[in-house]
Parts: structure tokens; sequence; C-alpha cells
């Protein structure tokens, strides 16, 4: 008995199957979420929906439950807050958040050395009721 020798190989299987698990990666990489932070927002009743710049990302500043500030949610000191602010543009975008057991000091601290910068594209992000 002589088998049949293929001059092709059908591909169509192959992409169906490739398409299902992109599909599969798609959708679990959307339930993945960054913040590991785990910061409690305070709770506000007229929010608007941020939405990032596109032209440039924005720098994050977290403020956790325990006042420990994070940059990128990497731990930061205070004391080299305005190093890491004077190279900046005056229009770079950043982004706050903070814990609501946060001690409102510390918070006062971010957006005191961020004015001395004259950073003032500033987004405080809370959570709506």
């Amino acid at each position: 008995m002589q088998m049949k020798r293929f001059d092709t190989i059908n591909v169509i299987p192959l992409i169906d199957v490739m398409l299902v698990l992109l599909a599969i990666v798609l959708t679990t990489a959307s339930f993945i979420v960054k913040d590991n932070l785990q910061i409690d927002l305070p709770e506000t009743q007229n929010t608007q929906t941020y939405v990032p710049p596109k032209d440039k990302p924005p720098m994050t500043f977290n403020i956790d439950g325990q006042n420990q500030l994070f940059l990128d949610e990497t731990p930061f000191e205070y004391a080299a807050l305005s190093q890491k602010l004077s190279p900046l543009d005056k229009d770079q975008p950043i982004v706050i958040q903070v814990d609501k057991k946060a001690q409102f000091e510390y918070f006062v601290k971010l957006i005191d050395a961020l004015k001395a910068h004259e950073l003032n594209n500033l987004s405080i992000l809370t959570k709506a009721e």
C-alpha cells in the first residue's frame, strides 16, 4: 500500500487555532490590572473620566495608606522629589492617586513640590460613588 504524497499543506486549521489563542490572550490581558499598590481612592460625586494624553505619557505619583510616596509604583522619598521634578517640562502631565487613609500633610507636600516647579498639568484620580 502506497501513501499519498502531499504537495501542499493546509494552513487554515493552524490559522484558526492561532486566532483562538490570540482571542484568549487578549481577553485575559484586559483583566490584568496594573494597580499593585492597592490604593483605596476617595469617592466623589462629580467625577470626570480620566483620559491619558496620547502625545506624552503621564508621570504617576501615588501615596498609599501608610503615607509612602511612589513614583510609577516605585517607592520614592519626599526629600528626592525636587531633584526628580526639576528636569521636567512645564506641560508634563502628572497623575496623582492618594489613598483615603493617607494624611493630608503628605498630599500637600507633593502638591507644594509640583507647584514649586510650575508643574500645573495635574489630574487627581478619585472613584465615582
